[in-house]
């Protein structure tokens, strides 16, 4: 079930609860049935707790920024398109490779599979080429600028580069590169 506030769960409604029919009324009738007259039935209303809002209360955190990840496959299909997978992170708080592997996006190929540093940053198995939005992204670290520096800056190490900085929001489309290319 999808997360829902218990405000939609409980909205304010009144509750009409029915009065009980006298026994003199009942004595003839093989059902119960109660009476609904106006004067006898009394709301009760539900309502869900209302946030504290008195000056010393701590204001609710506002939501954090999202990051819309597109991972476009390193070949295309037997229609000629290529295939997409999309994926979603908090602003700063993962990066790239972990996101690939926690949606359990393929990131690589049958070398990397085996051979692959864990996310250390030195056998990159894991270059992707960013097409777009690599403002959204954090900036090149070391490693990188050591691994990747006779290739375009548009390629990057998924296990060096952090989703976002906290604050930005916006969407990344990243290429998978085959793996005769890196």
């Amino acid at each position: 079930m999808a997360a829902t506030s218990s405000a939609a769960l409980f909205s304010v409604l009144p509750l009409h609860l029915p009065t009980a029919t006298p026994a003199s009324a009942r004595a003839g009738s093989s059902h119960y049935r109660p009476t609904r007259s106006a004067a006898a039935v009394s709301p009760i209303r539900c309502s869900a707790a209302s946030p504290d809002l008195s000056p010393g209360a701590p204001a609710p955190a506002p939501p954090k920024p999202q990051i819309e990840l597109e991972f476009v496959g390193p070949k295309p299909g037997a229609d000629g398109s290529y295939p997409v997978d999309r994926a979603a992170a908090v602003s700063g708080d993962k990066l790239l490779r972990d996101v690939m592997v926690e949606n359990k996006i393929e990131l690589y190929a049958a070398y990397g599979k085996l051979m692959n540093c864990g996310g250390g940053g030195s056998c990159g198995t894991c270059i992707v080429e960013i097409i777009d939005g690599k403002e959204l992204l954090s900036p090149r670290t070391d490693a990188e600028n050591r691994y990747l520096k006779k290739k375009p800056e548009s390629w990057r190490l998924t296990c060096q580069t952090i989703v976002g900085n906290k604050e930005n929001s916006g969407k990344v489309v990243v290429q998978r590169l085959p793996q005769w290319k890196k």
